[in-house]
């Protein structure tokens, strides 16, 4: 929480759609736990249903789409040096480090073998850019957990953003960390319906799959015109991308494994994994990277 509050309180003078914060309290005699408060923003967020009035509306898809890329945009946007944001992270290294990470979270959280795991991990660190190739992308503010249920969305015209929340994991860094994640995101399928799965299957199910929304290659090219950026070689930050959400999953299903959660609903999460390991796999393969 303390964390997260002086990141917003860096960067909402600098990117007014990251939330104000008002109040820190580091006293755990007041409530159990740090805390803090925020200004409040107004509006709604999609999740795994569309708004009735708006679900069969071509057009908000369109508009949607749009935003939320032009909402990337614009954070990426931010002169992270001028502002003094630079100081919330390290940008050099900063992809490899993620990389390895992220390979380290999945040793520790594994209950058993996966080959096509050890195949992406191995794929990423093989094609980690360099410092010098990240330099030509150009450090930014990265979110790091840029999606769609991550905006608040206007009641009144719910195609513009009005807020963009949690920040907890927010760093500088390479820009295209957070493409990956909204394009990885943008497309999931959902698995392969594993019993058990639950509501875990279900919210990896993107609504922005179907007529009228921005497809993979349009948000590339949106994004790509925009900013100026090669995005040649993004299919390594997909993967990445796909490999970090199968680590979370994994994670919940090690705590179910050794008995820290009784959740019958993560019972059946090593089939999620597996699904998505095997979609990384497959992409990174097919890449030509």
């Amino acid at each position: 929480m303390p964390r997260e509050f002086k990141l917003l309180a860096a960067i909402n003078p600098h990117f007014p759609l990251a939330p104000k914060p008002v109040l820190l309290c580091e006293d755990p005699s007041v409530i159990g736990v740090p805390f803090y408060l925020m200004e409040r923003r107004r509006g709604f967020i999609v999740r795994v249903e569309l708004p009735v009035r708006f679900a069969e509306s071509l057009e908000w898809r369109r508009r949607l789409s749009e935003a939320v890329v032009d909402t990337l945009v614009a954070l990426h946007t931010v002169d992270i040096h001028a502002s003094g944001i630079v100081q919330i992270g390290k940008p050099a290294g900063f992809v490899g480090r993620q990389v390895r990470g992220w390979a380290d979270r999945w040793l520790r959280s594994k209950t058993g073998e996966l080959a096509e795991m050890d195949q992406v991990i191995q794929w990423l660190v093989d094609r980690i850019p360099s410092d010098s190739d990240a330099s030509e992308t150009g450090a930014t503010i990265v979110h790091n957990d840029f999606k769609l249920d991550n905006l608040m969305l206007d009641e009144d015209d719910p195609a513009r953003v009005v807020a963009v929340l949690d920040w907890e994991m927010c760093t500088v860094g390479d820009p295209l960390v957070d493409v990956g994640l909204l394009l990885t995101y943008w497309t999931m399928k959902g698995g392969a319906g594993h019993q058990g799965a639950g509501n875990q299957n279900r919210s990896l199910r993107a609504v922005t799959n179907g007529p009228g929304w921005m497809t993979r290659e349009e948000i590339i090219d949106r994004y790509q015109t925009q900013t100026g950026r090669d995005l040649s070689r993004i299919a390594f930050y997909e993967t990445f991308a796909r490999f970090k959400v199968a680590v979370v999953i994994q994670q919940i299903y090690f705590r179910y494994v050794r008995g820290q959660t009784q959740d019958e609903r993560f019972r059946n999460l090593d089939g999620l994994v597996r699904d998505l390991a095997v979609e990384a796999l497959a992409l990174a393969q097919r890449s030509g990277i």
